[in-house]
């Protein structure tokens, strides 16, 4: 309950002020909880070493740093996404490759938009629907029912429609024949049961579903990130539909395409570390990790 009052709160104090001073605020707290928030700092900080292997302690407490304050301003953008309309979008965000997506959508298969944990997820999706894009997002159930409502609340009401992670299989599939978008953040499997493969070297539990969902209904896989700028403007990049055929080996296809998403997000995680955002152990150990699916 006190989580939800935070929110609350944080809502009120990103809309009460201009954007810049709310990313003022927002990177002033993202540091204070830097400093006090010592095991979510010490997991960032061995995440950001097996990502960028040889950095420096000082080059890691840098990156560390970034993390954090920029968490804090994607909290303050969720907070005020009921500003974002076309002129916000022309002004202050970059599309690029939107093509990519009609193309995907002319098939009639639905679509599967993948994204990571990286930059700004949320704004990326209320962004598609501004634009008019028919965007289902599968979202994760906060624990605590007041905080889950809030943030489905959030979303609602910037046009995406909203499935919970448990229920997420036949609502996807539902609307995926219906040759509508479906939105997943496929760097972390929040379950610890499925594939473990090679990511950046190391083993780790990866999401399977985004993989299982295009083999199991057609749809193409197409990676989006929304990525924030030097200057707080944003570019949404949207990669080519994943072209992948398969064999007809339901075991190997389905490790082969999440092997191919898997180095998309490699990709884009070296380049925009300081724009991950996870707090917890994220690689298994060396002697827990188990073979099906190691890459």
């Amino acid at each position: 309950m006190f989580n939800y009052y935070i929110y609350r709160f944080g809502k009120f104090l990103a809309q009460s002020l201009p954007l810049r001073g709310a990313y003022f605020l927002a990177s002033l707290f993202g540091q204070i909880f830097y400093l006090l928030a010592w095991r979510d700092r010490r997991f960032v900080k061995a995440n950001l070493r097996v990502i960028l292997p040889g950095s420096s302690q000082a080059q890691l407490r840098k990156i560390s740093r970034k993390v954090f304050r920029n968490f804090a301003k994607y909290l303050a953008d969720f907070f005020r996404l009921e500003e974002i309309d076309r002129q916000f979008i022309d002004k202050n965000i970059k599309l690029e490759n939107l093509h990519y997506f009609d193309q995907a959508l002319a098939r009639k298969q639905g679509v599967i938009v993948l994204t990571a944990h990286l930059g700004n997820w949320e704004l990326g999706g209320v962004v598609m629907a501004r634009l008019g894009y028919p965007i289902w997002a599968v979202a994760l159930p906060h624990k605590n029912k007041k905080v889950n409502d809030f943030f489905d609340a959030q979303r609602s009401r910037q046009g995406i429609k909203v499935v919970a992670m448990g229920k997420a299989v036949r609502s996807c599939i539902t609307e995926i024949r219906n040759n509508h978008m479906v939105a997943l953040v496929g760097d972390r499997d929040f379950t610890e049961k499925g594939m473990v493969v090679d990511f950046f070297g190391k083993p780790t539990h990866f999401a399977e579903g985004p993989a299982a969902l295009s083999l199991m209904t057609g749809a193409p896989i197409v990676p989006g990130f929304m990525l924030r700028n030097p200057d707080n403007s944003f570019t949404l990049r949207i990669e080519k539909p994943i072209e992948f055929t398969p064999s007809g080996n339901k075991a190997k296809d389905l490790e082969d395409l999440v092997g191919i998403y898997r180095d998309i997000f490699q990709e884009y995680i070296r380049k925009y570390p300081e724009q991950w955002y996870v707090f917890r152990r994220f690689w298994l150990d060396s002697d827990s990790a188990g073979v099906r699916g190691k890459r």
